[in-house]
């Protein structure tokens, strides 16, 4: 499977010296859903380091480290501000625990269903975006062919190793043709960006 990846992917001309260079970015499925929506949440707009802190202090708060969704619901808003979650976060993060609660997040479900199926049911949660649940589609459950359009760091590599000039809607029409032929490999083709922006 990873030989035909590469060789798809290398097709394109851009591509082909990244995927060259920058080792493979092998399979990282998690089977927690939901703590892995709670990290999005805590790290959102924060260095990987203050993320790494408030998270951990966040962890603190419960017995074992185990933020279980009932456990989560048990405290009000300002213990788990105690951990450096601002308001909203810690209302988001309850969010989350609440939909999991009643059984709604349990993995064998996910695993059956299409992509936007789970984008149209996890952004329903109050505080999680199509980026947060598109990052949760490649990470998590390691689906093979998400385009994050909105990711900075997507946009960043494509318009400067595809010389993209475009702006607005145009740059959007531009960056989904040139990510077109990575079909049905665009998680893996991000992947690539991604590293190739941190080498």
């Amino acid at each position: 499977m990873k030989e035909q990846i590469i060789r798809h992917l290398s097709r394109d001309p851009v591509l082909r010296p990244i995927i060259d260079k920058v080792e493979y970015p092998e399979p990282s499925q998690s089977d927690d859903i939901y703590g892995d929506l709670l990290v999005s949440i805590i790290s959102q707009q924060l260095s990987g380091k203050a993320a790494r802190t408030i998270h951990d202090r966040f962890l603190d708060l419960f017995p074992y480290r185990d933020p279980s969704p009932d456990r989560v619901m048990a405290f009000d808003l300002e213990t788990l501000r105690s951990a450096g979650l601002s308001r909203q976060k810690a209302t988001y993060v309850q969010n989350v625990a609440a939909f999991f609660a009643d059984g709604a997040g349990s993995r064998s479900s996910w695993e059956d269903m299409m992509d936007e199926e789970i984008v149209s049911i996890l952004t329903g949660i109050k505080g999680v975006g199509r980026w947060t649940v598109q990052m949760i589609l490649m990470f998590s459950l390691d689906r093979p062919d998400v385009f994050p359009i909105d990711d900075l760091g997507v946009r960043q590599a494509m318009i400067e190793l595809y010389g993209l000039q475009e702006t607005g809607k145009e740059l959007r029409s531009r960056l989904e043709s040139t990510a077109e032929p990575w079909r049905p490999y665009r998680s893996v083709a991000c992947k690539y960006l991604w590293r190739h922006k941190d080498s």
